[in-house]
């Protein structure tokens, strides 16, 4: 399979989805500062200097030539800041046409429909690049982030990971 162009600028009515940069991690820092945006996935927010050195290994690539780290950040064109990122890890031998999505907004910008724009837009696009599963890990509890999911074409399956509900969308295939 042919990786998608990480390096893909991705428009949408009101964001523009970035390729992510080690320099979007100081302001990245601010945006996911709140300790509530790890209510459903554990941890803790990383401040610049450890989010710097995230991004650095995220932006290297992953190590296996058979996956691609496709990672965006959200920025809002009217506000003229970053409001978040989505991400999907594409590929994988026992994975063939999949990818793993995951999205997430600063606290001050959520309930303004950012989450839900930009993952209609990443996976709209990644059906464009021969990708024929979606498939995000929600917690069962999460219910703006199962709104999203919902809103992007995926559905909850009966499979679970670590507790979270895998949800997928089967897209038709327009590759070669």
């Amino acid at each position: 399979m042919t990786h998608p162009d990480r390096a893909a600028v991705i428009p949408t009515a009101r964001l523009e989805l970035r390729p992510l940069r080690i320099e979007h991690a100081a302001e990245m820092a601010g945006v996911l500062s709140d300790p509530g945006l790890h209510t459903f996935t554990g941890g803790a927010p990383l401040d610049a200097t450890a989010l710097h050195a995230r991004y650095a290994r995220l932006v290297a690539g992953s190590p296996d030539p058979e996956v691609a780290w496709c990672n965006w950040v959200a920025h809002a064109r009217a506000e003229r800041r970053l409001v978040g990122t989505v991400q999907a890890t594409v590929g994988g031998p026992a994975t063939g046409r999949t990818a793993e999505v995951a999205w997430v907004v600063g606290t001050p910008w959520q309930g303004r429909g950012y989450a839900t724009e930009a993952t209609r837009a990443l996976v709209a696009w990644l059906t464009t690049r021969s990708v024929t599963q979606v498939i995000a890990h929600i917690h069962p509890g999460h219910r703006a982030s199962a709104a999203v999911a919902r809103a992007a074409g995926l559905a909850p399956t009966g499979h679970r990971q670590d507790g979270e509900v895998r949800w997928r969308a089967v897209m038709p295939y327009s590759g070669p």
